[in-house]
C-alpha cells in the first residue's frame, strides 16, 4: 500500500506544475498570489493523497520498529522519533494548505495569504515541505541499520536507506552553495523526488522481508 499511495500522489504532484518561481513559463502567479484561487481544487489534489501517504508512511515504521530485532530496536526507536516529526510538520502543512488558503482567498480575508501559499517559492509551506521531508530523510538512515541481515533483499534495503539520506545532505549542500537563501523550489522538488522514490521501491521490498519473516513466525 505505500509504495501504490506514494506512485499515485507523485503522479498527481507532477501534474500540478509551478505556476510561480523559476520553474514557471508562462502564466505565471505574482506576488502576492491572490490569483491562487482560479486553481482550486486541481493544484490541491495531490495534497490529500499526501496526507494519506504521510499517515501510511508513519504506520510503515511502527511496522518496522515491531519487525526489528532486540539489538536493532535502539534504531527503529531513533527512526521512529524523526518519523513522527515528520509527520507532524507535513500534516500540519498539507491540511492546513488546503483548508485555510482558498477559504480565505474566497472570502477576501487576504492579509498574510503570500507567506503561506504554497505558490511563494520561498514562505512558509515549502519551507515546512523542506523540513518535513529532511526529517524523513533521517529516519531513513535509522530505520536503515534494522535490516541488518546479510541476504540481497536487506542489503539492497539498507543502501537506499542510506543512499537517499547522503543524496539529500548532498543536495541541500549544493543547493545552498549554489543559491544561498533563494533556493525557490530546488531543493523542495529533490528532497521530495529522493524521499518518494525511496517509499515506491522500499515499500515493496520490506513487504518482502516482512512477509518471510511472519511466514517464518508462524511455522515456529
Amino acid at each position: 500500500f505505500l509504495s501504490g499511495i506514494t506512485f499515485v500522489t507523485f503522479g498527481l504532484a507532477i501534474t500540478a506544475v509551478p505556476i510561480s518561481g523559476v520553474f514557471c513559463v508562462e502564466n505565471c502567479i505574482e506576488y502576492p498570489y491572490l490569483d491562487a484561487l482560479s486553481h482550486f481544487p486541481k493544484d490541491y489534489y495531490w495534497m490529500f493523497f499526501a496526507i494519506v501517504l504521510i499517515m501510511t508512511y508513519l504506520v510503515f515504521n511502527v511496522a518496522v520498529h515491531s519487525y526489528a530485532s532486540i539489538q536493532d530496536k535502539i534504531f527503529s526507536r531513533i527512526g521512529l522519533a524523526f518519523a513522527i516529526l515528520s509527520s507532524n510538520v507535513l500534516l500540519l502543512c498539507y491540511f492546513i494548505q488546503f483548508t485555510v488558503i482558498p477559504t480565505s482567498l474566497a472570502q477576501g480575508e487576504t492579509e498574510g495569504i503570500a507567506l503561506i501559499t504554497q505558490y511563494n517559492p520561498h514562505g512558509i509551506f515549502i519551507a515546512l515541505e523542506e523540513l518535513g521531508y529532511i526529517l524523513m530523510s533521517f529516519s531513513f538512515l535509522f530505520i536503515a541499520f534494522v535490516f541488518s541481515g546479510k541476504d540481497l533483499i536487506q542489503r539492497f534495503i539498507r543502501w537506499i536507506f542510506i543512499s537517499a539520506f547522503i543524496l539529500t545532505i548532498i543536495s541541500l549542500s549544493w543547493i545552498v552553495i549554489q543559491f544561498g537563501l533563494l533556493r525557490d523550489y530546488r531543493f523542495e522538488i529533490i528532497v521530495i523526488s529522493i524521499d518518494w522514490l525511496v517509499l515506491m521501491i522500499n515499500g515493496i521490498l520490506t513487504g518482502i522481508v516482512f512477509k518471510r519473516a511472519l511466514k517464518k513466525e508462524i511455522r515456529h
